[in-house]
């Protein structure tokens, strides 16, 4: 079953002592398979592992994944040592110029300026990559199914579209066989009657075209990607029933064939859809 190259897919998760982290992808379509990431700062040695996540569920299409992550206030208490030290030192200098009696003392000491600070705590790439990974996973195939969901409506679209072909042909090939022997018996030359029959015969176009849409049925229930093989076919498909339109001398077989070049063309802008 074919797969649309479209889809959106979110995750998001609390962390213990880490914070919320999400995970959204989006994917559109794409010659071939592109990933794009934007993690928060620091988590770029990160990126290979998700781009692999990613890669074992997606085959073709543009990919954006977007990692975030709100963190849980938690701070630590830093001393600044140095500057401890040379208050102390500065200290003992005044009380002995000063000739001063009280001492040096913790409760002195803490509330001078800069010797305490407040700072956000780090966070280890090891303690979040479970947790993300699994994320990761969860946004992935939740993707896959929406690009699955939507492959279903396109597989429908297209399948429709290709035994509606199958029947303008299968009229188109009737239509000829009668008309083509009645011009070819209003005319009485020999040669250019020959000619005329030769000029005109579409017939190889025809059974060209039917095979090319059998094709392209058989290979819309392959259980892997086909997009690119699909829009290669329709082209092939698109070839033949201009030659048969230029070919035409008969005004219904020239409308079926604009009905064809229609249909393939509906069908060739959702081709680029497809995985």
């Amino acid at each position: 079953m074919i797969n649309s190259m479209t889809g959106f897919a979110s995750r998001e998760k609390d962390v213990p002592h880490l914070g919320k982290v999400s995970v959204e992808i989006r994917s559109s379509n794409h010659k071939f398979l592109e990933i794009v990431t934007h993690l928060p700062e620091g988590f770029l040695s990160l990126e290979d592992n998700i781009k692999k996540e990613i890669e074992s569920q997606v085959k073709r299409g543009r990919i954006t994944c977007v990692v975030s992550l709100v963190r849980t206030p938690k701070s630590n208490i830093s001393i600044n040592r140095q500057l401890v030290k040379e208050y102390i030192h500065t200290l003992r200098e005044i009380k002995e110029q000063f000739h001063l009696e009280d001492g040096i003392n913790l409760g002195v000491l803490i509330n001078l300026p800069g010797v305490l600070s407040l700072g956000e705590a780090g966070i280890d790439k090891k303690d979040i990559w479970p947790h993300l990974s699994a994320l990761i996973k969860q946004a992935v195939l939740e993707l896959a199914r929406a690009r699955q969901k939507e492959g279903r409506a396109l597989f429908s679209f297209l399948r429709k579209r290709a035994f509606n072909l199958k029947r303008h042909i299968k009229q188109i090939k009737m239509r000829f066989k009668k008309v083509s022997q009645i011009k070819a018996g209003r005319i009485n030359n020999d040669e250019e009657r020959i000619s005329f029959l030769k000029d005109t015969d579409i017939t190889e176009e025809i059974e060209r075209l039917t095979f090319h849409i059998s094709n392209f049925i058989r290979k819309m229930n392959k259980n892997s990607p086909v997009g690119k093989e699909l829009d290669f076919i329709a082209q092939e498909m698109q070839r033949e029933a201009n030659t048969i339109g230029a070919k035409s001398f008969d005004a219904l077989i020239s409308g079926r064939v604009i009905e064809i070049k229609s249909q393939i063309e509906k069908m060739r802008e959702q081709l680029q859809n497809i995985e």
